[in-house]
């Protein structure tokens, strides 16, 4: 019970925020009916923190969409993370191992479908 429970949590923690994070990439930089679309250029957009940039890059890696692919090799360093200067290359490695696969969707999150 505790363990459903726990699991049920986890999916809606990260469903609400991979929600959150279009609509806000939306809001930013409209592509109706295209949340991948806003949220690379949300990524790409120097007028947002590093920090907001990051947790896009989350929600792209969530997206599970290999037009994100491209988009996040260009911010990957090869170097150790640099909160500062760079987007966090932990966050980038991850998003890249998702964008573009069908990995086992254990959680039923919800992903952007693009209507294109």
């Amino acid at each position: 019970m505790l363990g459903a429970l726990s699991l049920g949590f986890i999916r809606w923690r990260i469903q609400s925020g991979l929600d959150q994070w279009c609509a806000k990439a939306q809001v930013a930089h409209p592509h109706p009916e295209d949340d991948i679309a806003a949220l690379i250029e949300y990524v790409r957009s120097d007028s947002h923190s590093l920090h907001d940039r990051n947790l896009a890059v989350w929600a792209l890696g969530q997206g599970r969409d290999e037009r994100a692919r491209p988009v996040l090799e260009v911010f990957v360093t090869g170097e150790e993370c640099d909160h500062s200067k760079d987007l966090c290359q932990r966050e980038l490695k991850n998003a890249l191992k998702l964008a573009g696969i069908d990995p086992p969707n254990l959680l039923k999150i919800r992903t952007p479908v693009a209507n294109h």
